[in-house]
C-alpha cells in the first residue's frame, strides 16, 4: 500500500494584493507578503507548476526566513521532482523552525520511508501520529504501519499502528488494505477477506486489493470470486504489476 502524503494547509488569500515590497517596508508587510507568496506556491505545486511554485516559495523565504512552511513545500515539491538531497534539506530546515509541525512529520516520514531509513520515519511517524495538534492521527499511524510493513520480524508492530488508525477511524482506507495484506501473509485468510470487504465498502479498489481479494479468495477455495477478482484486476488495471503477476500465475491476461 502507499504511504499517504499529508494534505499541505493553504492560507486563505483575503484580497488580491501585490507581492512585491520595497526593502523600506515594514516588518509586518514583508510578513504578509510572504504569507502570500507562500499561499501562490502552493497553488502553483497542486498544479504542477514545480517552477513557477519554487520562484513564489523561495521570494516568501527571502520576505520571511522563518517561515516553516515555505520550506515544508518547498521539501515536498523536492520530493516529487525526485531530488532527495534538496527535499531532505529543506524538510529538516522546515523541522528546525517548527518541531512539532504534524503535516511536516508526516510528509518527512513519508520521505524517510521511501529512502529506505525505516526506523528513522517510524520514529517521524509516531512523533506526528502522538501530536496533539495532529487533526488527522490515524494517517500518521497507518503510514508508519505500512512503512515498517515490509520488514517480517516488524509485522506485529506494524498491525499494532494500523490497528490504532482504524480505531481512531474505522473506516481509514489505508489501513483496512493493509491489514489485509499482513492477514493474509499470515495465512488467516478469513480475517482478510473480511478487511477487504470492510475496505471496498467505502473505498475504490486498487490494483493491489483486486491482487490481495484474488488471491485470498483461492486460498479460501471460493474460485468464483477469485476469478471475479482477477476479471475486474484485469480489465480495471491492465498494466499493473500486479495484472503483470496474474498473467505469470493463471496464464490469463
Amino acid at each position: 500500500m502507499k504511504l499517504r502524503i499529508a494534505a499541505v494547509l493553504g492560507l486563505a488569500l483575503v484580497a488580491c494584493t501585490t507581492t512585491e515590497h520595497s526593502p523600506q517596508g515594514t516588518k509586518a508587510d514583508l510578513k504578509e507578503a510572504a504569507r502570500l507568496n507562500t499561499q501562490l506556491g502552493i497553488d502553483y505545486m497542486r498544479k504542477g507548476q514545480f517552477d513557477l511554485a519554487l520562484e513564489k516559495l523561495q521570494k516568501a523565504l527571502e520576505q520571511d526566513d522563518d517561515l516553516g512552511i515555505a520550506h515544508s513545500v518547498i521539501a515536498l515539491i523536492y520530493q516529487r521532482k525526485g531530488d532527495p538531497k534538496l527535499a531532505g534539506k529543506h524538510y529538516r530546515e522546515a523541522l528546525d523552525l517548527n518541531a512539532d509541525d504534524a503535516v511536516t512529520l508526516n510528509n518527512f516520514g513519508t520521505f524517510l520511508c521511501g529512502q529506505g531509513e525505516i526506523e528513522d520515519a517510524e520514529e517521524v511517524f509516531l512523533k506526528a501520529a502522538k501530536n496533539k495538534s495532529n487533526t488527522l492521527p490515524a494517517d500518521a499511524w497507518a503510514n508508519a504501519g505500512v512503512c515498517i510493513r515490509r520488514d517480517p520480524k516488524a509485522l506485529d508492530r506494524a498491525e499494532g499502528y494500523l490497528r490504532e488508525a482504524l480505531r481512531i477511524n474505522p473506516k481509514h482506507p489505508n489501513a483496512l488494505a493493509s491489514l489485509a495484506q499482513v492477514s493474509y501473509e499470515r495465512k488467516d485468510y478469513f480475517r482478510a477477506r473480511a478487511f477487504l470487504q470492510r475496505y471496498e465498502s467505502g473505498s475504490r479498489a486498487t490494483a493491489q486489493t483486486l491482487w490481495i481479494g484474488a488471491q485470498t479468495e483461492r486460498a479460501l477455495g471460493d474460485m468464483a470470486a477469485a476469478r471475479s477478482y482477477e476479471r475486474r484486476l484485469r480489465g480495471e488495471f491492465p498494466d499493473s504489476p500486479e495484472a503483470d503477476e496474474m498473467q505469470k500465475k493463471t496464464g490469463k491476461r
